[in-house]
């Protein structure tokens, strides 16, 4: 029998169960290539495109407008001509959805661990492949490890993945280590040494773009490369009308207009996102501790700090990403590379590349590492 290849529903992020169909983005008769956007998925989180993972005819949509459906549930079918539709009828009425339990049977690990550095209780995650330098991603001012639900798996189909919560963020103790990129690099590195990582692939976003730069520069034996997404650290311009709206948020309305500025498409944020910020916001001195480490990473309405303009003298690899549509941290920052770096700016995306480009953030990390 020729091949039949599924789609199913992806999993983002490490708590997703199901996602709602919203809408196919192309008709059976498609020649699918991989990467394609072919249907819209939304979940508790965002909504977001789900991207071909495998080149092929569509045959068939399983799956219509409206259906909430588990992880790994059955979307559609890729098949070539010669299938017929009596074997595309038998492999869907035979396709079997993995059960919850099967599925983290499978993951075999909690979804998140908590771990003491310093004093201070980190949440985290590890998942992906059990051998190789691991992957390392850390995200930026005000966010978590959650920013990165389009990437973990992607990327831990072929390496170890680490995200943590950087103190005061996510569900990491609400303190910080310091106020200064080197107090938050030093963190990073007694971090993993804590979690007896000795080295690993740094991906960084905005703030923790920066810090994985200084950690580069200060430790560079702990770091085998740089993924750096619309980093901070190449130029003093910043928005810090989003940084300090952020900050100063406390409701549904104040909150949505300052997360739109994160994406090229203000539609991705999700009632559910602004939620979530909201809950993380009202932490007891979570206002305070935003404040000062804005204000010392970003006083007077530019960056402090550059430690990513160092990164010359540094013979570590270094990929940059940049959102073409960033409004928090401009992509003419891009200019400011290193040499050898590799960089690429990415058109329909902000500063949120890795949510709104994922695929093809995910393919840069990959060709970065070595993959």
């Amino acid at each position: 029998m020729a091949a039949i290849t599924p789609i199913v529903m992806p999993k983002w992020g490490l708590s997703m169960k199901e996602g709602t169909v919203n809408d196919w983005l192309v008709e059976v008769g498609t020649q699918i290539d991989v990467g394609m956007p072919i249907l819209d998925v939304e979940t508790d989180k965002i909504a977001n495109a789900v991207e071909a993972p495998d080149a092929g005819l569509l045959r068939r949509k399983v799956a219509s407008e409206g259906d909430v459906l588990p992880v790994k549930a059955l979307l559609g079918v890729l098949a070539d001509p010669d299938v017929s539709e009596a074997d595309i009828d038998a492999f869907v009425a035979g396709f079997v959805v993995p059960t919850a339990d099967a599925q983290d049977d499978a993951d075999a690990a909690p979804a998140y661990q908590y771990v003491e550095v310093d004093g201070l209780r980190i949440r985290y995650a590890r998942r992906g492949a059990a051998q190789g330098v691991p992957v390392l991603f850390l995200h930026g001012f005000g966010g978590d490890l959650d920013n990165w639900l389009f990437n973990i798996d992607a990327i831990g189909e072929k390496h170890p993945v680490i995200a943590l919560d950087l103190p005061g963020h996510g569900q990491s103790t609400p303190k910080l280590p310091g106020i200064s990129l080197q107090a938050l690099a030093d963190f990073v590195g007694h971090f993993m040494a804590v979690i007896d990582v000795p080295q690993a692939h740094l991906v960084g976003h905005s703030m923790g773009g920066a810090i994985a730069a200084q950690l580069a520069l200060s430790q560079p034996q702990r770091v085998a490369s740089l993924s750096l997404i619309d980093s901070a650290g190449f130029g003093s311009e910043i928005n810090t009308g989003y940084t300090e709206g952020f900050t100063r948020a406390t409701s549904r309305r104040e909150l949505k207009p300052v997360l739109e500025l994160l994406f090229k498409d203000p539609t991705l944020v999700s009632r559910q996102m602004i939620d979530d910020v909201l809950k993380y916001k009202r932490l007891d001195g979570i206002t305070e501790l935003l404040e000062s480490l804005g204000s010392a990473l970003f006083k007077d309405g530019k960056q402090t700090t550059q430690p990513s303009l160092a990164l010359a003298s540094s013979n570590t690899p270094v990929l940059m990403v940049w959102g073409r549509d960033d409004q928090i941290v401009p992509a003419a920052h891009a200019a400011h590379a290193p040499k050898g770096a590799t960089v690429e700016l990415l058109d329909g995306a902000g500063h949120m590349a890795q949510m709104e480009r994922a695929g093809d953030v995910n393919r840069l990390i990959l060709r970065c590492i070595g993959d």
